[in-house]
């Protein structure tokens, strides 16, 4: 029974660690206009604009939305911080992010060239 136990906890830890690294294969439209906006440098606040104004109020992402893809998104080197100002942060896309922005920009386009 327990070597039984044992083997369920490494089976889940690799396919945790599987997942993790999957986790960001395809992007969620929140994710892809938050790396669309942050081609330019820019503070929570002013994406949350750029998002809503870039789509003509279609999509909305909320300030703890934002700020936990902005935690998750550092965590994993797709955007760095580049100032801290009191409590405002500003970010800018790295090129792991810009690879990531490109992939789904091209997976998304192969959907509409499938649909037509």
């Amino acid at each position: 029974m327990l070597r039984f136990i044992n083997k369920i906890s490494i089976f889940d830890t690799k396919w945790g660690d599987l997942l993790a690294r999957d986790k960001y294969q395809t992007l969620t439209e929140q994710m892809f206009y938050i790396l669309i906006c942050l081609t330019q440098e820019s503070c929570g606040v002013d994406i949350m604009k750029k998002v809503e104004e870039l789509t003509n109020g279609r999509v909305i992402i909320g300030p703890g939305t934002l700020y936990s893809l902005l935690d998750n998104f550092v965590k994993e080197n797709i955007i760095i911080e580049t100032k801290i100002e009191n409590r405002k942060k500003n970010y800018v896309i790295t090129s792991l992010g810009t690879e990531m922005l490109e992939k789904e920009y091209l997976r998304v386009t192969k959907l509409k060239n499938d649909y037509e």
